[in-house]
């Protein structure tokens, strides 16, 4: 893609996904930590969601927000376990905060810039992933899934080490398919988009609905949801063009409830449904079915792979509705380094 086209940053960032995972994942094999346990997982927006990724795989832990963290700290703060951040840049003044504000803690940093303050903070045992991954678009992309996978790979050594090679020579054989169906999706772009996950995938569909809301401007409404949670007043939410995203879970126990909600949703004529699934769902049940064998691994350890077509999807709407994916913010309403912060002293 040529650099004068709209969004060239963001398509690049996103394809080179699979290229970045190995060396992020030798970076943080090589730190070697011990004594994670019960470690509080930390960030703001999209590094949030990293972090809300990796809690499910991440023994005893807790993803708070760094915009709560730093507010109220006694209140998340109750073990020795150490306060994990997750940051592209490692500038925000809430990441700053959290290690200003918290000078006993054991603070490590997962971050794809190596010149942000984060990285640079004395005390702070800092894991630079990817030079790469430090996405220059305004949306985080790539910055996104090596957050995670680092987390993973130390919340997970073992089974990352095994789960990698899959995850990228599927993620690497499923890009041109995966932007060729959100091509198409996007062609009429929905006015709204619901994106649907159990427990262990919310991180990734409250990043999909962040990446569409932020891409679009908002002119794309989204929402994120669990299944089960759905009936419980967020279903009047969808319409019948609604766009249904859908994470089945690779657990079949699990994915009964899932389907029976989707179920629900057919017989009531609601929503064009979309399944992110596993090899050998029923694929009568949806519209559409995107599966990869990376689909099939324990929900918990997905994200990286899963997160691909709905960056795709958002990137193309963006397109669509008149934007530039690489700065799709009218007026600045939002930048890469969040500012207006103003932190005061306690």
């Amino acid at each position: 893609m040529s650099p004068s086209q709209p969004g060239h940053l963001t398509h690049a960032e996103i394809f080179q996904q699979p290229e970045t995972w190995p060396e992020t994942a030798a970076r943080v094999r090589r730190t070697a930590l011990s004594g994670t346990e019960g470690a509080v997982l930390t960030g703001a927006g999209t590094s949030f969601f990293a972090a809300l990724a990796v809690e499910p795989a991440w023994p005893g832990a807790r993803a708070v927000p760094s915009t709560e963290l730093f507010l109220d700290p006694r209140r998340y703060l109750s073990g020795p376990g150490p306060v994990v951040s997750f940051a592209r840049s490692g500038d925000s003044p809430e990441s700053i905060a959290v290690v200003e504000k918290l000078p006993g803690a054991r603070h490590i940093a997962l971050t794809c810039n190596p010149e942000g303050r984060l990285a640079r903070w004395p005390g702070v045992e800092a894991i630079l992933l990817d030079p790469r991954s430090n996405d220059r678009s305004l949306v985080m992309t790539s910055s996104f899934s090596n957050l995670v996978l680092a987390g993973l790979c130390l919340a997970r050594p073992e089974e990352m080490d095994a789960a990698l090679p899959l995850m990228c020579a599927e993620a690497r054989a499923a890009l041109p398919a995966l932007e060729a169906a959100a091509r198409l999706l996007a062609q009429n772009p929905p006015a709204r988009v619901l994106v649907l996950a159990s427990p262990a995938l919310a991180g990734a569909a409250r990043e999909a609905w962040l990446k569409i809301l932020e891409m679009t401007a908002g002119r794309v409404v989204p929402l994120a949801e669990t299944y089960l949670g759905l009936r419980h007043g967020p279903m009047s939410f969808l319409e019948a063009e609604t766009l249904v995203i859908c994470f089945v879970s690779s657990d079949p126990a699990l994915r009964r409830y899932e389907l029976d909600l989707v179920r629900e949703l057919r017989a009531k004529k609601l929503g064009r449904l979309v399944a992110i699934a596993p090899p050998g769902v029923d694929g009568g049940l949806f519209d559409q079915v995107l599966a990869t064998r990376a689909s099939a691994l324990p929900d918990c350890l997905r994200t990286p792979a899963d997160i691909v077509f709905p960056q795709l999807l958002a990137y193309h709407l963006s397109l669509r509705v008149g934007l530039d994916p690489d700065s799709p913010s009218p007026g600045r309403v939002i930048t890469r380094v969040v500012e207006g912060v103003r932190i005061y002293e306690d």
